[in-house]
């Protein structure tokens, strides 16, 4: 396998799926080319100055920080759905209209939907 696709659609906080898919992306991207697709709720990890305090997780944003060299893609139309376009991003992450975000979902040889 040469490309693998991680899909978040899920909230960051609450479960371990966000945990777990920047985990699995992390230790996959020096050996394929691994993306990291934040789709639905999953956009949310995308905001800046996440405060993770309370829930006892792991302040994923700064996982994302810490693996910059990870393609993480965040798809546009689930930040507008949310009210969430005009806040503060995370500057690593690539932006993805619907038919970017579907042609790398679809050019990646495995799709992981977390």
């Amino acid at each position: 396998m040469r490309s693998v696709f991680y899909l978040l659609d899920t909230a960051p906080y609450g479960s371990e799926k966000a945990f777990g898919a920047l985990n699995a992306a992390a230790v996959s991207f020096n050996r394929i080319s691994a993306v990291l697709g934040l789709y639905g709720d999953g956009v949310y990890l995308a905001l800046a100055g996440q405060d993770s305090k309370s829930s006892g997780m792991p302040n994923l944003a700064d996982i994302l920080y810490a693996y910059g060299e990870l393609k993480v893609l965040v798809h546009e139309p689930s930040l507008l759905e949310r009210d969430l376009f005009g806040e503060t991003l995370i500057e690593t992450l690539e932006l993805a209209d619907e038919e970017n975000f579907l042609e790398a979902l679809e050019s990646s040889e495995c799709v992981i939907l977390l």
